[in-house]
């Protein structure tokens, strides 16, 4: 890459970071992808670089991104934001809410254990069609009415793609305008904010959307570790609870999933938020401080949705690997080390990641077009990360 690939800038004194952006480039690893970090309340890093799609045309500060599971952490902000205005409580019955949510034996089953994947419905029971998933009221009435897979509050495994309308039906149900989770946060995070996110891509915006240029976790991929091959086809095999949860029984294994119109116009909150780097960063930063004069989120709901809540060195019961829950949030822990002890947001598949740390007075997120092979602790983020806190701690 030629520095003419690369756009944005890192205030002085943070130029180790787009150093290591570049870096990221320079190995290969990249074709396209943008960095943002906030800190004290201020933009101090914002850098763009690469291929929207692997031709000429430039990544660049208009294109936007699809992030997976990245958007976890919006619609964990957004029921936040409900139990801050007294409208949920994390300690009640999901039911007294969804009372339909009380079928096949969950009517005791809490928010704060749906929340943090311990209810056992990390996919549907039978087979569900892409059409079926994409469409609201069949795939949070399936969810309604399935059982769980393990005794609630026994162990947690990731929901990854059930989260994100079990947790937006709930925003539904208690909002009083009853508005979807796409509305809500457009409305309640986003425009505060003024920033640019979307569950449920208007039309118009799609040609700003930079393809994803392969799967994350593709078993085909002829790069890919032997050894990393090896234990994906084990533990996330069709028919192993990793696979089920991250294909929903197979609905998104079509090809290219991600890079369609009818999957971008969706709401899938676990999974197809489509954003920039610079307002996961901006969002982020609001949760914990006040930015431009919008604060988000009070220290104690803060405090709440960002402790962990899952034993340490729990596997996973999806995923295998120990994995770190608040209300919502990935925390700190091996799976997602961020910046370390204090550190909630949420990574996606293949790379990207948002997050803050209220004890660096930091936050960061990572973008890119080009999956790894990873749900998680994405290398190539990790330098920026290292880059960042290094930087702070010698201030």
């Amino acid at each position: 890459m030629t520095s003419a690939a690369f756009g944005g800038a890192a205030e002085p004194g943070w130029e180790a970071v787009e150093a290591a952006f570049r870096g990221n480039f320079e190995r290969g690893e990249e074709t396209g992808a943008s960095v943002a970090v906030y800190h004290r309340g201020r933009p101090v890093v914002h850098l763009w670089g690469g291929s929207f799609d692997g031709t000429e045309r430039p990544y660049d500060d208009s294109t936007l991104q699809l992030v997976f599971s990245t958007t976890k952490g919006i619609t964990a902000i957004a029921v936040a934001i409900c139990v801050q205005r007294g409208l949920l409580s994390y300690d009640a019955p999901v039911a007294q809410y969804w009372p339909e949510f009380a079928a096949k034996g969950k009517g005791e089953a809490t928010v704060a254990q749906l929340l943090s994947h311990q209810c056992g419905l990390f996919s549907v029971q039978g087979d569900i069609t892409l059409a079926e998933a994409l469409d609201w009221p069949t795939i949070t009435a399936r969810l309604a009415d399935t059982e769980p897979e393990w005794p609630i509050g026994s162990t947690h495994g990731y929901h990854a793609l059930t989260y994100g309308w079990l947790a937006g039906e709930v925003v539904r149900r208690v909002d009083p305008q009853h508005r979807g989770i796409g509305r809500f946060v457009a409305e309640e995070i986003v425009g505060p904010t003024g920033t640019e996110l979307y569950i449920g891509l208007p039309e118009a915006l799609e040609p700003r959307v930079a393809p994803i240029t392969g799967s994350p976790l593709a078993q085909d991929n002829v790069d890919m570790d032997p050894a990393v091959k090896a234990m994906i086809e084990q533990f996330m095999g069709p028919n192993t609870r990793g696979g089920r949860a991250l294909s929903l029984n197979g609905a998104f294994s079509v090809d290219g999933a991600f890079n369609r119109r009818d999957v971008h116009a969706a709401e899938i909150p676990a999974a197809n938020g489509i954003t920039n780097s610079i307002s996961l960063a901006r969002i982020y930063a609001s949760t914990f401080a006040e930015v431009d004069g919008v604060r988000l989120l009070d220290p104690a709901v803060l405090e709440r949705a960002r402790t962990t809540v899952t034993p340490d060195n729990e596997p996973d019961a999806c995923l295998i690997m120990p994995t770190t829950f608040g209300m919502g949030f990935m925390t700190h822990g091996p799976f997602t080390p961020y910046a370390g002890p204090g550190s909630y947001g949420h990574p996606g598949a293949g790379g990207s990641v948002a997050f803050a740390q209220p004890e660096r007075e930091l936050s960061f997120a990572y973008v890119m077009n080009q999956p790894a092979s990873n749900l998680a602790n994405d290398a190539r983020a990790q330098h920026l990360v290292d880059a960042v806190t290094t930087i702070i701690d010698a201030k």
